[in-house]
């Protein structure tokens, strides 16, 4: 078996596969402080309580956007599951042609996504949405060629920023409202951030699809925790949850 890691701002995720299937997948909030030992006993106490054997893991990936949780991390794998992590980092390889001007500045995370997506849609123009704690935008050809896009701030990020710089809005609950035109300000709040979200992806697709790949076939993947309220908006063709976890593996068949 193989376990990817996907460390996140918010959360980290977790998926077993074996062979190519992905056979478990679980979580745990995101936590700078946590200590090797922590991670270690959590991992072990997840495995065994759902019937898997972590001396059964031959490797172990990770890709990670928080660098200050990394060190906890490997030590954790190597000490209580005996495998040292392939973290996904400039240098290794990817499969990917990064057209990028300096590629040490793609996030680990992107990468992933991109390895992912390929390894589903082959030959084929790519426009990936991760929401998550941001929303990433990235491109890819049919030739593999990874072009990046844009980085907006996350649903969750919006609704604090409203709640944090304004007197009278209050955080509200993150889903599709009921109601285009809100009713109050709660159902106001939801709606712009719903729509407005949507509005600005939808734009941003159509202006990549036109002027990047010039009208050609283009497949848009969204994945992250938020991608599946939009699941009925028909902006993404197909939702992917585990695509970065898909890629850590790829990473590793790879290297």
């Amino acid at each position: 078996m193989i376990l990817s890691i996907d460390v996140g701002n918010s959360a980290t995720s977790y998926g077993l596969f074996e062979n190519e299937k992905l056979i478990f997948q679980f979580r745990q909030t995101t936590n700078i402080n946590s200590s090797s030992d922590e991670i270690g006993i959590f991992l072990r106490s997840v495995l065994w309580e759902n019937g898997f054997d972590w001396k059964q893991i031959s490797k172990i990936g990770c890709c990670s956007v928080v660098p200050s949780i990394n060190y906890s991390l490997s030590s954790a794998c190597s000490k209580y599951l005996e495998k040292e992590p392939l973290f996904i980092q400039a240098g290794i390889k990817t499969g990917l042609k990064l057209k990028y001007s300096n590629p040490r500045e793609i996030g680990a995370d992107l990468i992933a996504a991109a390895m992912g997506a390929v390894a589903v849609k082959p030959d084929t123009n790519l426009i990936i949405v991760d929401m998550g704690t941001a929303t990433t935008i990235e491109l890819i050809t049919k030739d593999k060629e990874f072009l990046s896009g844009c980085i907006l701030p996350g649903l969750k990020i919006s609704v604090d920023a409203l709640s944090s710089k304004t007197a009278n809005l209050t955080p509200v609950e993150i889903l599709k409202p009921s109601h285009i035109c809100g009713t109050s300000t709660a159902e106001a709040i939801q709606s712009g951030i719903y729509y407005g979200t949507a509005g600005s992806i939808k734009e941003l697709c159509y202006l990549y699809k036109k002027n990047i790949f010039h009208n050609e076939e283009t497949f848009i993947i969204g994945t992250g925790g938020f991608a599946r309220i939009f699941s009925d908006y028909n902006i993404f063709d197909e939702i992917i949850p585990g695509l970065v976890l898909s890629g850590v593996k790829c990473a590793i068949d790879l290297n």
